[in-house]
């Protein structure tokens, strides 16, 4: 039987989300590729504990993840039924609906009859009564912003989510929706958004500093730039990487001779700071405060492990700060 670690909250840091009370621990755990029914359970389970055994309370999911569609949620339930669910008061589950769903004209995008009836199903596949954060997964140029963002209010007036978040969503929309949110009070705390040492799009799109101004809080995806920033690709492309498996996220135009190079010199400074570079990169997305947390996914729990190692080493000096660019930009 599964007991939690006495000790689970002793070293990770946790960072107020916006304005809110809510805290978000400073790695959070993305259950997306590696939580699907191709899956082992076994594995996913341990992967779970493992980050919870390390304050990581913050599990982000969202209805299509997968494959296929669903599976992520279903099998985060059974996760819950059987072990982590007694420690539900101490988790922070988030979910998404804004992409293909179902058949139809209903399963996708964000008018208030998908979002509403996405989540009924999210919870009835997690086996839970409420979500912590809802997100609206993707902006739709179609549906009216305001229809999106009262269909998100009216999901939590009904105890169903707790507070409300967007994905993907850049500066303008950002600000459009929190005006709604902000005219019908709703609890919007959070924008989820890529961002790496070789993205930095939230940057230029003043996403960013906006946030930050505006008292939202900031969670980033592909933080290792699909494996780009970890140690896998110093020595040129795996046969078993997502370039060769799945290039719908990592194009392999993308691993250029001159990209390895820049790949190496920033792993030579990551060994410098006394981090792998996957952890430098982590790093470099807490450096400034800004950003709340940034999701990770793991396919094993060694790799939880190690992605955490950098907790405590999360400060770049201007000379660092200097040399990331130089490299990057050169």
């Amino acid at each position: 039987m599964y007991m939690a670690d006495e000790k689970r909250y002793e070293t990770m840091p946790y960072h107020r989300c916006g304005r809110s009370g809510l805290l978000l621990p400073a790695v959070s755990l993305g259950l997306w590729h590696n939580f699907g029914s191709n899956g082992n359970f076994e594995n996913m389970e341990a992967v779970c504990h493992t980050a919870f055994d390390h304050g990581i309370t913050h599990f982000d999911l969202a209805n299509n993840y997968g494959p296929v569609y669903g599976a992520a949620e279903e099998n985060f339930g059974r996760i819950l039924k059987k072990s982590l669910g007694v420690y539900r008061d101490e988790l922070v589950i988030s979910t998404k609906a804004g992409y293909d769903m179902w058949p139809g004209p209903y399963g996708n995008w964000g008018s208030k009859k998908y979002l509403v009836a996405s989540l009924d199903q999210s919870l009835r596949r997690m086996g839970i009564e409420y979500v912590d954060i809802y997100y609206h997964h993707r902006p739709d140029p179609e549906t009216p912003l305001q229809e999106t963002a009262r269909a998100l209010d009216g999901i939590v007036r009904s105890g169903k989510a707790l507070y409300v978040g967007i994905s993907n969503y850049d500066r303008e929309q950002t600000a459009a929706i929190a005006d709604l949110f902000k005219q019908m009070g709703t609890p919007f705390i959070i924008n989820q958004r890529r961002y790496s040492m070789l993205d930095r799009t939230i940057e230029k799109d003043g996403l960013k500093d906006y946030a930050a101004a505006s008292g939202i809080g900031v969670i980033t995806f592909s933080p290792l730039a699909q494996g780009l920033l970890t140690d896998r690709y110093l020595k040129g492309i795996p046969e078993d990487s997502r370039v060769r498996t799945d290039g719908r996220f990592l194009k392999e135009s993308a691993v250029t001779e001159e990209m390895l190079q820049k790949i190496g010199s920033l792993n030579e400074l990551a060994a410098q700071r006394g981090q792998s570079l996957a952890q430098m990169a982590l790093a470099w997305i807490l450096r400034d405060g800004d950003i709340t947390s940034v999701l990770i996914g793991a396919s094993r729990p060694a790799q939880v492990l190690d992605n955490i190692g950098m907790i405590g080493n999360t400060s770049f000096c201007e000379e660092e700060r200097r040399k990331i660019d130089e490299i990057l930009e050169g």
